[in-house]
């Protein structure tokens, strides 16, 4: 464990991550964008670290789902451990050549590995690359990911898109929670020994699905 970025030891031990989006009464009453604050937390319920995203209001209220943003990752103690990037890119099929990529840092300046969209007209496909832009895992989403009162599952699998070894699954919660403060729920299972490196990347990777897909939805509404 002493080759690991610091802050991520925790990880090290967690197969299961649930992140859930802290509710902003400002923007739950007048339908104001701002700034989005997230827990992280394992599967006990116990918070492992906070997130605040870090953008402009233009970008926030005139780009929402394809804004660019920083997210900082911080642990209990405040001191920000994993860093994601994501600038602001087109989010349709019809422009392959300009589609989503996100960067995770960790420590902050150091790069963990990335997110990146692939190009496909029907499914929602992502690869997680490492550091070196070598592709380690596909993420699949579903066709449809209105979720109609249930779980949406992002399937996380090996490159041969064959064998699942976890997923990404935005939770339905609720008509109240989800459709009057639309709220963000997510829980990441991977497998324990994947690399605390890409588990990091995982978690940006959850946070980009969140905003392309789930940031104006109603859940399944």
């Amino acid at each position: 464990t002493h080759n690991l970025p610091p802050g991520l030891e925790y990880l090290n031990q967690l197969d299961r991550i649930i992140i859930h989006q802290q509710v902003d009464l400002l923007e739950a009453i007048l339908g104001t964008e701002t700034s989005s604050k997230y827990e992280i937390k394992n599967h006990l319920g116990q918070r492992v670290y906070f997130a605040v995203e870090e953008n402009d209001c233009f970008d926030r209220n005139l780009c929402s789902p394809i804004r660019s943003f920083t997210i900082r990752i911080a642990d209990n103690m405040g001191q920000e451990v994993i860093r994601v990037i994501r600038p602001l890119r087109c989010n349709s099929c019809w422009f392959p050549c300009f589609l989503q990529k996100l960067e995770v840092q960790s420590p902050p300046g150091t790069v963990a590995g990335y997110v990146v969209q692939n190009w496909d007209p029907f499914l929602p496909k992502f690869t997680i690359q490492n550091q070196s832009k070598e592709d380690i895992l596909k993420i699949i989403g579903p066709y449809a990911t209105c979720g109609c009162f249930e779980d949406v599952d992002f399937e996380v699998k090996a490159l041969n898109e064959m064998t699942t070894i976890g997923k990404i699954s935005k939770y339905w919660s609720g008509f109240v929670n989800n459709a009057f403060t639309n709220t963000a729920n997510f829980g990441i299972e991977v497998p324990v020994d994947l690399d605390v490196r890409m588990k990091a990347v995982m978690i940006g990777a959850c946070f980009l699905i969140d905003l392309m897909f789930f940031e104006n939805s109603l859940d399944g509404l």
